[in-house]
């Protein structure tokens, strides 16, 4: 319950943010489906996962790379909201805690490149965990696309155990999300063939709905106070 509660906070802080901070734009190409689902998005920037988590109104479990976990109070927040580390070498557990938490039904929020999206608009190449959850728990996957102007993406550096971890921070600008029509996937998840063809059939759906929400974009005009608050925020994130 407590768990519910913190992410509901933070989900509030984050819809909030982005009010303020950004031009946001979401589409849905159709009502979503009831039940348990796999948002599966590209990754242009480090604070996606966040802004994604608005698209739902239920709590939603994000895999996020375990080095997000290691900053301090962050880290804990993001244990205390449900989130999913991946451990390099060790994404087997993290895909068997979504698959418990799906069959749960809780909401699971995956970004099948796992790193940061090319910025040049290169073809995405997707891991195969979003496909092995889907045909593994039956949920409907809902691929989106993520548009934002490269411009206002800014790389700053986290200290996290003593190691500095660069990010793509966009905080503030035109930031559009186009959900699309859920996709439903059926056979045996160990086949290796049928992943592959199902992971490659989800990022072409998500390029697609990515460039049509580069195609929404828009400039957007920061008020001052907005300024001085991406100021206070950039100096937060790059002195922790």
């Amino acid at each position: 319950m407590f768990q519910k509660f913190w992410y509901m906070i933070g989900r509030a802080l984050v819809i909030f943010f982005s009010r303020f901070m950004l031009k946001m734009d979401v589409h849905w190409k159709s009502p979503r489906p009831h039940g348990p689902l796999i948002l599966a998005a590209n990754h242009p920037s480090t604070t996606d996962p966040a802004f994604v988590t608005t698209l739902v109104e239920e709590q939603a479990s994000i895999l996020i790379l375990e080095t997000l976990f290691k900053v301090p109070l962050f880290g804990r927040s993001l244990r205390m909201s449900g989130h999913i580390p991946v451990v390099p070498g060790r994404g087997q557990a993290a895909l068997d805690e979504a698959t418990r938490l799906l069959k749960a039904g809780r909401t699971i929020i995956i970004f099948p490149e796992g790193v940061i999206s090319p910025a040049d608009g290169s073809p995405l190449h997707g891991h195969t965990g979003v496909a092995r959850l889907a045909l593994e728990t039956g949920a409907p996957v809902i691929p989106v696309g993520i548009g934002l102007d490269q411009k206002h993406v800014q790389w700053l550096e986290t200290v996290v155990e003593g190691k500095r971890e660069p990010g793509a921070w966009y905080l503030h600008g035109p930031y559009a999300i186009t959900a699309g029509h859920a996709l439903r996937f059926s056979g045996n998840s160990q086949d290796r063939e049928l992943v592959r063809r199902v992971t490659d059939h989800i990022m072409l759906h998500i390029a697609g709905l990515a460039q049509e929400s580069a195609a929404r974009l828009a400039p957007a005009r920061l008020s001052l106070p907005a300024r001085v608050f991406r100021f206070g925020l950039r100096f937060v994130i790059s002195g922790v």
